[in-house]
Order: structure tokens, then sequence, then C-alpha cells
């Protein structure tokens, strides 16, 4: 990809905290001027990799670097309305480098307001990829100051200490318009890319909205299941009915707990169908608990399938069937095993003295007389 440079505005901030933060424009540059600055050399093949750079609509986590987000607009109101989209067109489109820069500077006040910023460089560019498009993109690059970063000097002193080094190693970065595919924009999406723990960018763009993660789709999805569920089986009962009021209760201190265990609802068909109007467009969710100390990583698509679980004396049984182990790692005398069968395995488990049954708390020992509306 060949990037044409328009304008470039360089900025340093220095923050020594949150009370005491200040920035300092250093220069623009044009197209020319960029040609010739020791700036290319450092950026050099930075515009095509953030443009290359995949961003999932719906990451499969809430905590990747590389993000989406959607400019928000009211009904009935036009995407210029936008303030941060009404900012990037000002930029994008400046005539000259007096313009790049006031709309730059508004820019980078806007970031210095977000919160725990810090020190670093950012870099406001305005690039043609010529090949496709005639309008330019707007790219927003910020390097953080690197800690302790010496140049080697002579062999007396060994090593002289960089004031303010930067790096184009960990670049975050904002891409608008989002490219899809080659030789396509989305006016309404920009891309942005930041270290997992940092939200500048999000904090920095209030008018802008994100997909949820898969996880949080799934999420949604089994709650209003849930929902669906509790008004099927108090259909014929008030609102305030006591019962019904508790059990959504129990659902709402279930869906908040970190640490959740088996509700014991839903019967193994009910499940099965809820897991498979969820696999239908989901069919890489992945399904992950503890049995005690056990650790299990599946897909949410092998329950039922391969993945069975069972009560057996009043303790829970796991069954995982496939065609092949794989051990990684430190040896183990299981490697060495030749299995029993599972009727001998099964008879063991059916022998073994039963355990004490805990009470049951209210509404979790149904498991299949209640239907739900699917």
């Amino acid at each position: 990809m060949d990037f044409s440079i328009q304008y470039l505005s360089f900025f340093v901030i220095q923050t020594e905290d949150q009370s005491s933060k200040s920035f300092k424009h250093y220069q623009t540059l044009d197209r020319e001027s960029y040609e010739t600055s020791e700036i290319k050399k450092f950026l050099d093949g930075e515009f095509a990799r953030i443009v290359k750079r995949k961003a999932e609509r719906h990451p499969s986590n809430e905590q990747v670097p590389t993000k989406l987000g959607r400019f928000i607009v009211e009904p009935g109101f036009e995407l210029a309305g936008n303030p941060n989209y009404a900012l990037f067109q000002r930029i994008r489109f400046a005539e000259n480098g007096q313009e790049f820069l006031y709309a730059s500077d508004e820019l980078v006040r806007a970031y210095m307001d977000t919160s725990a910023v810090r020190g670093g460089a950012l870099i406001v560019a305005a690039a043609k990829l010529s090949r496709w498009f005639d309008d330019p993109m707007l790219f927003v690059m910020k390097c953080d100051f690197e800690p302790k970063i010496a140049s080697i000097a002579d062999e007396k002193s060994l090593v002289r200490h960089v004031e303010m080094a930067i790096s184009a190693k960990n670049i975050k970065a904002i891409q608008y318009p989002h490219m899809p595919e080659e030789g396509m924009l989305e006016e309404w999406e920009i891309k942005l890319h930041q270290s997992s723990h940092a939200r500048y960018f999000e904090d920095f763009l209030k008018f802008v909205s994100y997909e949820p993660s898969v996880p949080e789709l799934i999420n949604e999805q089994v709650m209003g299941m849930v929902q669906d569920y509790i008004e099927q089986k108090w259909q014929d009962q008030p609102a305030e009915h006591e019962g019904k009021q508790r059990e959504a209760e129990e659902m709402e201190l279930w869906a908040a707990s970190e640490q959740r265990e088996l509700q014991q609802k839903w019967s193994h068909e009910q499940v099965s169908e809820a897991t498979m109007r969820i696999v239908e467009h989901q069919p890489e969710v992945e399904l992950k608990f503890k049995l005690d100390g056990v650790s299990v990583k599946a897909l949410l698509s092998d329950y039922g399938e391969s993945v069975h679980v069972a009560s057996l004396n009043g303790r829970y049984v796991l069954l995982i069937e496939g065609d092949s182990f794989q051990f990684e790692k430190g040896f183990s005398p299981v490697e060495l095993l030749h299995p029993e069968s599972f009727e001998d395995v099964a008879r063991k488990l059916i022998e073994k003295p039963a355990q004490p049954q805990p009470d049951v708390p209210y509404g979790h020992g149904g498991g299949g007389d209640d239907g739900v509306p699917w």
C-alpha cells in the first residue's frame, strides 16, 4: 500500500500527574516536507500496518486490542451531527496546513481530557491511498515515552540516557474511515488499536459506540431466554406473584455472580434446544466450567454430542467422549493406560457409596418439569 501524506502534525504530551498535563505542537508537515523528514523513516510502513490490521465486528472477548467503533447518531439526524465525525472530517479535508493544525489541535485538547493519559508523542496525519481513493484517510497515532532507553556512548561511559524516547513498536492508533476490504470504505466506522488495559481512545471518542463482544452477545441471549422462561412458567399469575418475583430475583443474583453453580432448572432437552439456537449464529462459542477442581474447555456445540452431564448418588458425573487423547508437557502414568470398559467404570460409580446430599435451595430442584417457550 502506497500512502501519500497530505498533512501531518506532531505533538508532544508531558504529564507529571493527572493534575499537571500539557502538550506542545512541534511541527506540521505537508507532502513535500514529510518526504524529506526523519519522521518518514520512523513511520515507514506504519500506515499500511494499521490499515491491514483486522478487527472483528463482534470480538471474541472484551479485551481485544483492535476493535471497531460506530458513530452515534440520534434518530432523524445526519451523520454530520456527530461531534467526533465532524472533527475528523475537518481534519481530513483541511485545505491548508494552518487549517489542519487548528483542527488537529482541537483533537489533542479533547484527548488531553481523557483519564490516565500518559506522556508521549501524538501524531495526526491525513494520508491518501491513491490506488483506490481520492479522499484522504485520517490516522491518529500515540507513542508513549519509553522508560530506561539508552544509546551506546564511548568506552568510558558506555551508555547515554535518551530523554523522551518513543518507539513505533507499540503505537496506539485510530484509523478513519475503516476499510473492511481493499477498495471499500465504511464512513460510519472507525478502527481503534490500543493495548488491552488502556482505553484512552474510547474515553476520548465520547460519541462512538462499540459492538458487543461474543460473550456479551451470548449473555444477552441467555438472559432473554431466562426471561421468556419465567414469563412462560408464571403466565397465569399476576406480575406481583410472590413465586414469580422470587424466581426473577434468584436469576438476577445468578447472573450477577462471578462463581455460578448449576441451577438444575431446565431439562437436557431444553438446554439442548437453547444451545442450538445460540450455536446456529455463533458456532465457535466456547463452553468453559469446572467440576470441583477439574477444568473443562470445549465448544458449546459439544454439549450433548461429546460432553454429557449427569447426576449419580447425589454427585455430578461428567462424561466426555472422543477418538483420541493428546497429552502435553510433563509425562504422567495415565499416558500408559489401557482403558477399562465403560460398563466397568459405570458399575464402579454406581456402587460407590452415596454422598450426603445438601439441601436444594428453592427453585433449584425441578430439573425438567417446567417448559421453556421455544
